[in-house]
């Protein structure tokens, strides 16, 4: 459903799906962005001047980071060990960060190339703490797109 028009869109919701999996219970996404190297060419033009210049070059790889509340789902932890054991043509998946409207319904999606787990983090476990468990998973990729 798209947003109606000058209507922008809130944090709210969001998800990550990958292998056909959709996780919805996102709490942070961070560090989602397309990037491309500058490359500076500098010249002197016919008549003499001296010209500085700026051109795209590659798009750059990046990395997201997703976090989320402990929960019993393994997806994290099954993905990650695919690249903890080397299995590199298992853990490069395509995936993306989805973006839901306060009705559930999907806005916005961003695919991400090649995608792959570099690390998992669970949050500081303290007796007595009354805060959620968490845990963080860092994903590489290639390549990010609106989609």
């Amino acid at each position: 459903m798209p947003l109606p028009d000058l209507d922008t869109s809130v944090g709210w919701s969001f998800g990550f799906e990958f292998d056909g999996v959709v996780i919805k219970q996102i709490q942070e996404v961070s560090g989602l962005k397309m990037e491309t190297d500058a490359i500076e060419l500098k010249h002197n033009t016919a008549d003499g001047k001296y010209v500085n210049k700026k051109l795209p070059g590659r798009p750059k790889a990046g990395e997201i980071t997703l976090t989320r509340g402990v929960t019993d789902d393994s997806s994290f932890e099954d993905w990650i060990k695919k690249t903890l054991f080397g299995d590199m043509a298992a853990s490069r998946k395509g995936g993306s960060v989805i973006m839901y409207d306060f009705m559930g319904a999907e806005i916005k999606r961003y695919k991400l190339t090649n995608a792959w787990p570099k690390s998992l983090e669970i949050g500081t476990m303290k007796a007595g703490d009354t805060s959620v468990l968490t845990e963080k998973l860092v994903i590489t990729h290639e390549g990010c797109e609106p989609g």
